[in-house]
């Protein structure tokens, strides 16, 4: 493949209506709760005896509502990990709520999460661990897969909408002796009929792990990878003969992914976005000697501004205690990181402002469109968009130290490189540069008190689109 076609095709590359709707959510929550809280470790055997799990005070509303204060869009649910024990009254296994003193049996986390979720406007998704230390089938490879299969088709079936359906690639030796093959074509092609609408997260087709759970994101991350990096795409294309084969040695913690240089000769490129995790706490579920180890208010805003604000998203978990609340400490730190956001992010001085451009498609895709909040209206740069120039005028002096900028992916990912100048003492003065823009780019810089703004697109693939160009 030339070097040409094989920018036009990456620049062809679009998200799915699924990956854009997750994309809009931005940053969302993970709530790590189960016979791990209960059994004060991370990773349990799955010899817990149910009668462990009793939860003294649960409260999903107050979790939901936390997260709502936080300015997350949405919750994940660890429906089940690794030690096989399950948050609803499955019918298929004996470890369950089912089985537990916690409302004598008759109690569904999963349910209360999935309510509250509605309650306060939030999305919701599961996390079903693939990996079950407790089942005797696993190892078993056909007939655990119909097992987790069965218990996909509860949680999938019985809860209402999800938006999520979030899958580690955790594997371990069965009771057997024998390691498990996952049908993961079979699993997405379930996740697909019953919840159509779900993005299939990390080890899916639809979102990547950014490779690291420490919430560090790349300078450069791009949306538009070569197929190797979704783990499981069908054995890599199996069925394609001609697809370019993957280098002997890739990672997803590689630095670099989708730059000219990554894609060079790939004729199998796919939109598969990154998701930044971590942890408030050091630990995913609640340990009590870890309440005086959360991350600190610098720090949660420094990964926001370089996950959210970096083309990635944001999941961050909260790990409820054994009582089934979120503890004090915990909410003391998510409320400051919420009412920080706000503050950052309290009005945008760019509204009601004029954009100017030296280059523009047609008048329908001029440089003021890139003000008007209406996701189908954009700035587009036409067929030659090197050098294209975006001058924001706020009409008067103001105090900025960030902007947001983000392209029109529906129509692809094409900014490569770019500059931010502000207009001081008569004189065009660079303060922000970066490469890759997509769905969110947050530049900061130190504040200054400034009228004119100019963003240079200083390359791109085909085209340059800009949707929101905001001033803070």
């Amino acid at each position: 493949m030339k070097s040409n076609d094989n920018i036009a095709y990456a620049a062809s590359i679009v998200p799915s209506e699924r990956q854009l709707a997750w994309q809009d959510l931005e940053f969302y929550a993970f709530i790590h709760f189960g016979m791990n809280t209960f059994t004060n470790v991370e990773w349990g055997t799955g010899n817990e005896d149910p009668e462990l799990f009793n939860p003294t005070a649960l409260d999903a509303r107050q979790w939901a509502k936390l997260i709502k204060l936080s300015g997350m869009r949405a919750m994940i649910l660890t429906c089940k990990h690794h030690d096989g024990f399950c948050l609803w009254p499955s019918a298929y296994t004996d470890h369950s709520v089912k089985y537990s003193p916690w409302k004598e049996g008759k109690g569904d986390v999963v349910k209360e999460c999935a309510d509250a979720c509605r309650e306060y406007g939030l999305k919701f998704g599961v996390y079903l661990s693939p990996w079950d230390r407790h089942d005797p089938r696993y190892g078993d490879s056909e007939a655990y897969n119909r097992f987790y299969k069965n218990q996909l088709t509860e949680l999938l079936t019985n809860y209402g909408d999800v938006f999520c359906v979030w899958l580690d690639g955790a594997c371990g030796e069965g009771k057997n002796g024998k390691k498990q093959e996952y049908d993961w074509e079979g699993y997405y092609a379930l996740i697909r009929k019953l919840q159509p609408d779900a993005c299939i997260c990390v080890t899916g087709p639809d979102v990547r792990w950014v490779g690291n759970e420490a919430g560090i994101c790349r300078s450069s991350e791009w949306s538009v990878v070569p197929y190797w990096h979704s783990q499981h795409a069908v054995i890599e294309a199996k069925s394609q003969n001609n697809v370019t084969k993957p280098p002997r040695k890739f990672s997803p913690q590689d630095v670099d992914l989708g730059s000219r240089k990554a894609i060079k000769g790939c004729n199998n490129l796919i939109w598969y976005p990154a998701e930044v995790n971590t942890s408030l706490r050091k630990g995913w579920f609640y340990h009590e000697s870890e309440d005086y180890s959360l991350k600190s208010l610098s720090k949660l805003t420094e990964i926001y501004y370089n996950s959210v604000g970096a083309n990635g998203s944001f999941l961050l978990n909260l790990s409820p205690n054994k009582e089934g609340k979120i503890c004090d400490r915990d909410v003391e730190a998510m409320l400051s990181l919420g009412a920080q956001l706000e503050i950052d992010f309290n009005e945008n001085l760019a509204e009601d402002s004029v954009v100017t451009d030296n280059r523009h498609l047609d008048e329908a895709h001029c440089g003021q469109m890139a003000l008007s909040g209406d996701p189908e209206e954009y700035w587009h740069s036409g067929d030659n968009p090197d050098g294209s120039e975006l001058v924001l005028d706020l009409g008067d002096d103001y105090d900025i130290d960030k902007i947001v900028l983000a392209e029109h992916i529906r129509t692809g990912q094409q900014i490569e490189k770019f500059s931010v100048y502000l207009m001081l003492e008569g004189k065009w003065k660079k303060v922000s540069e970066g490469t890759v823009i997509g769905h969110k780019r947050i530049c900061r810089f130190k504040e200054q008190r400034v009228q004119f703004i100019k963003v240079v697109i200083e390359q791109a693939r085909c085209f340059a689109t800009i949707s929101k160009f905001e001033a803070y």
